[in-house]
C-alpha cells in the first residue's frame, strides 16, 4: 500500500492487515484489496480538505505590489497640489504639477520588470505563478518544510543487511532482489537498485510458482524463497531469530521497514530500508541558513518523533513538529504567524494545500499533487529543491531592481514639482523630464534580460560522489 498524495507521511507496509483503515487517494502497488466504504463524497478526508481550502482566505489577496500601492497613494496628493498651483502658477503651471504624477510610469515599468523576472526564473526551472511572491520572498524570515516527498524522496534505500544461517549480505540481497524483480513499488525498487549497485547478477524466477499474499513466494534456482514482513513469515510458520525480532521492534518504533528473507523455509536475513534524504537537501538548507533574513526553519511531519528528529538533526534544522495530522498543519502556520513570523511553506501533498494557502509565500514541486501545485505561488520544475536558494536570489534581485525603478521614477517627479513651484516650469519641460525618467525606468526594467541563467550554488560538483542519497543516520 502506498499513501502517495494525501497523508503527511508515506506508509509502505507488507502486509496490509484485515480491518485496517485505508484513506482515499491510496494507490495499490501490488496485489489487491477489498475495502468497505465508510465515508464517501463530502464526508471523505480529501473532500474536507478541498472544502477547507476553498473557504480559506489566502494571504496574497490582501497584498499589492509596491508600484500599484504607491500609484494609488499619490493620486490625491498630486490632484491637491495641482489645484493649489492653479491660482499660484496659472493653468500652465498647474498642468506641469499634475504632469509630474509618476503613477503611469510605475504601472508600466512594474509589470515589465515582473515579466522579465518571471522569464528569467522560467529559464532556471522555476515557475512563478504569482509575481507578488517575488515581492514577498524578501520579507520571509521563517521557512517551513513538509517532510515526506519534500525533504525526503518517496523511495527508501537499503540501510543494513542482517544475515543468518551462513548466508552473506550479497546472497541475502540477491535472493530478495530476484524475488522483487517483477515488482514496481518503492521497496522493490530500493532492493533492486542496491543489488545493481553491488553488481549482483540476478537469477531468473519461475513465475508459475510466484504468488502475492502478505509477501512474495518464488522458486529461484530450485529453492523456495519467501520475501516479506514479520507477519508474512509468521503466517508461513517461519520463526524469526531473536536479533531480527529486536531489529523489527526498533524499526517499528523509528518508522523504518525491515524486509525479511527466507530460503527453503529458513530465515536467512533481513534488509533494513531507510528514508532517503533528497541528494540536494543538505546543501540547499546550508545555503538558506546563511541568508540574513532567514531566522527560523521548521519541519512538519506526520511521522513519529524519532525519525523526524533524526532528519532535522541530519539537515541542521533546529525546530520540528512530529505526528502532525493533515488538518493541523494550517493551524501550526497560523500559530507561527501570530508570533510575528513571515512564512514560506514548501510542500507537495494534498494535506499541504491549506498550509500553502495560509502562508505568505508557498512553494511546491513539479510532480506533486495537483491541489498542491495549483495552490502554490511557485513551483520548482526540477522536482527537487536545487533551485530554492536561487529563487531567493531572484527575489532579492527583483526587489533591488524595483528600488532603482522607484528612484528613476520619483526623482523626475520631484524635479518637475520643484521646477514648477520654484523655477517656473511649464507643461513642456515637465514632459521632457517625465519621458527621460520613463526611458531610464524601462532600461532598468530590461536589465534582467541581460542576466544568464546561473547554475545553483551547491557545494559539490555535479556528478561527484558527494551528490548521492543521504541516509537518516542515528
Amino acid at each position: 500500500m502506498h499513501y502517495n498524495l494525501l497523508p503527511s507521511k508515506i506508509i509502505i507496509r507488507l502486509p496490509w492487515g484485515s480491518g485496517e483503515q485505508v484513506f482515499g487517494s491510496t494507490m495499490v502497488l501490488s496485489g489487491k484489496i477489498h475495502v468497505e466504504v465508510e465515508k464517501a463524497g463530502e464526508e471523505s478526508t480529501v473532500s474536507k480538505i478541498t472544502e477547507i481550502l476553498n473557504s480559506t482566505v489566502d494571504f496574497e489577496s490582501s497584498t499589492q505590489l509596491r508600484a500599484t500601492l504607491l500609484s494609488e497613494r499619490l493620486v490625491k496628493p498630486i490632484l491637491i497640489a495641482g489645484g493649489g498651483a492653479l491660482p499660484l502658477l496659472g493653468f500652465n503651471g498647474a498642468l506641469a504639477v499634475i504632469n509630474a504624477y509618476p503613477g503611469q510610469k510605475l504601472m508600466i515599468i512594474g509589470p515589465i520588470t515582473i515579466m522579465n523576472y518571471l522569464n528569467l526564473a522560467s529559464k532556471q526551472g522555476i515557475l512563478v505563478k504569482d509575481g507578488r511572491s517575488l515581492e514577498l520572498l524578501n520579507q520571509v524570515d521563517t521557512l517551513v518544510f513538509d517532510k515526506t516527498g519534500t525533504l525526503t524522496e518517496t523511495q527508501p534505500h537499503v540501510g543494513g543487511i542482517h544475515c543468518h544461517a551462513g548466508y552473506d549480505e550479497d546472497e541475502v540481497l540477491r535472493f530478495a532482489a530476484a524475488a522483487e524483480s517483477k515488482q514496481t513499488h518503492p521497496l522493490a525498487k530500493a532492493i533492486i537498485e542496491e543489488a545493481e549497485r553491488r553488481g549482483l547478477v540476478l537469477p531468473a524466477i519461475d513465475e508459475s510458482e510466484y504468488k502475492i499474499g502478505y509477501g512474495l513466494t518464488v522458486e529461484i534456482e530450485g529453492k523456495q524463497v519467501h520475501v516479506g514482513s514479520e507477519r508474512f513469515m509468521a503466517a508461513e510458520n517461519l520463526p524469526m531469530p531473536v536479533d531480527l525480532q529486536e531489529k523489527q521492534t526498533l524499526c517499528n518504533h523509528e518508522g523504518y521497514t525491515l524486509v525479511v528473507v527466507a530460503v527453503d523455509n529458513r530465515i536467512v536475513g533481513g534488509i533494513e530500508l531507510l528514508p532517503t534524504i533528497r541528494p540536494e537537501a543538505k546543501a540547499v538548507i546550508a545555503q538558506l541558513k546563511r541568508r540574513e533574513n532567514i531566522e527560523h526553519m521548521y519541519i512538519i511531519s506526520g511521522d513519529n518523533e524519532i525519525p523526524t528528529r533524526k532528519l532535522a538533526r541530519e539537515l541542521g534544522i533546529d525546530n520540528y513538529f512530529a505526528e502532525t495530522l493533515p488538518e493541523n498543519k494550517a493551524g501550526l502556520i497560523e500559530r507561527l504567524q501570530r508570533e510575528g513570523r513571515f512564512i514560506c511553506y514548501v510542500g507537495d501533498g494534498i494535506n499541504d494545500s491549506i498550509a500553502l494557502k495560509k502562508s505568505q509565500v508557498s512553494i511546491s514541486l513539479r510532480g506533486a499533487s495537483t491541489i498542491a501545485t495549483d495552490t502554490a505561488q511557485i513551483v520548482l520544475m526540477d522536482q527537487g529543491l536545487t533551485h530554492l536558494d536561487r529563487l531567493f536570489d531572484l527575489a532579492a534581485g527583483f526587489n533591488r531592481n524595483m528600488d532603482r525603478a522607484f528612484m528613476l521614477v520619483l526623482i523626475p517627479a520631484v524635479m518637475s514639482l520643484s521646477g514648477a513651484f520654484l523655477l517656473g516650469f511649464g507643461f513642456a519641460p515637465t514632459v521632457f523630464v517625465r519621458f527621460a525618467g520613463l526611458f531610464l525606468g524601462l532600461g532598468n526594467a530590461t536589465m534582467p534580460l541581460l542576466e544568464g541563467p546561473n547554475k545553483p550554488k551547491l557545494p559539490f560538483p555535479e556528478g561527484s560522489d558527494t551528490a548521492t542519497k543521504l541516509p537518516i543516520t542515528g
